[in-house]
């Protein structure tokens, strides 16, 4: 796949994710949530993501469906451009990597 089409298809697939989502733009703010099957993995250790939950509340709110919108079109911006920005195209294969 090409740098661009790579772009676009980031672009899509987030749209889908945040789609799929609860909306909104969340907020840190007495987080609660179910255990989800989510490990975070640091430094030769893991941690269910509940109990993760408490350092990363910033950065799951900084993230939150409320953000998709603007990196996706950022995306398409990118893929538009005469020249692709090396910067764009490495974030969005590591987004592919991890995306749904």
């Amino acid at each position: 796949m090409d740098d661009r089409a790579l772009l676009r298809t980031a672009a899509d697939r987030l749209d889908l994710l945040a789609g799929r989502t609860t909306p909104g733009d969340w907020r840190t703010a007495g987080l609660l949530a179910t255990r989800p099957e989510v490990i975070a993995h640091l430094e030769g250790r893991t941690e269910h993501v509940a109990e993760a939950r408490g350092g990363t509340a910033a950065w799951i709110s900084a993230l939150s469906p409320a953000l998709a919108p603007p990196l996706a079109d950022w995306l398409r911006a990118a893929a538009a451009a005469p020249a692709v920005e090396p910067a764009a195209t490495a974030f969005a294969r590591i987004l592919l990597e991890r995306l749904p």
